[in-house]
């Protein structure tokens, strides 16, 4: 039996991802991104976040707005840190391709504004969403009921862990706004290729916070080849 349930956009969250290719493959991976939460004008009202400012983290849940409309969901998907060529079951993944395209992520609260046109606005670190991502709702992070260290992680604590060593050179680097420059080589160290893809020669290509960059990956060292400016946002 199907069950009409009203679900509303009560936020967006803005970030320096314009599109999915880089966007880290969990939140919290990459701490110093940057990204904003801005209310939809029904829910501005301040009272609604009343009390959250003592709270360090909180969780996002948030609609794969990305994902076709028409796209059926699948029972089992290919996670990328598997290769691409091993198949699990969507319950026990994080994929997109769900029954009900949502989203789940924890990130870390920067500060609580109080906008003149816009109310209550949240700044966030570690983000993994795209900018524009609608928020369907927003609840804190307790510690004491959320952290299980003990846990088991299942096929994804068998995916071996890995940073890249990152080489921008000086005069690429200068082109990045200090304030972006750790989350970028955060982003980069992680990886954002595909697992499957290894081609030396590949030049890939990743837009982040209004900047086109280039690099190639050979063994464990990424080399930025080339940034450039895209467009004012």
């Amino acid at each position: 039996m199907e069950l009409s349930i009203p679900i509303k956009i009560i936020a967006t969250i803005h970030t320096d991802f314009p599109d999915k290719f880089g966007i880290p493959r969990q939140s919290g991976i990459a701490d110093k991104l940057q990204g904003t939460i801005v209310f939809q004008p029904e829910y501005r009202n301040p009272d609604a976040l009343r009390g959250l400012e003592d709270f360090s983290h909180i969780w996002l849940l948030w609609h794969f707005s990305e994902v076709p409309a028409d796209k059926n969901w699948s029972a089992t998907v290919r996670p990328p840190r598997l290769g691409g060529n091993t198949r699990m079951g969507v319950f026990a993944t994080r994929s997109p391709f769900r029954p009900n395209p949502i989203g789940l992520s924890c990130v870390k609260i920067q500060s609580i504004e109080q906008h003149p046109s816009l109310g209550p606005v949240i700044h966030v670190q570690g983000a993994d969403l795209m900018d524009g991502t609608p928020i369907l709702d927003i609840k804190p992070y307790l510690p004491h009921a959320d952290c299980h260290p003990e846990a088991a992680s299942g096929f994804a604590g068998q995916v071996e862990q890995y940073s890249l060593q990152v080489e921008i050179p000086p005069h690429l680097l200068d082109k990045i706004p200090d304030d972006k420059r750790p989350a970028l080589i955060q982003v980069l160290a992680h990886d954002p290729r595909p697992s499957y893809h290894n081609d030396r020669s590949r030049v890939y290509g990743m837009n982040f916070a209004n900047f086109e960059v280039h690099f190639t990956v050979t063994g464990e060292n990424l080399q930025v080849c080339d940034i450039s400016f895209l467009k004012e946002k």
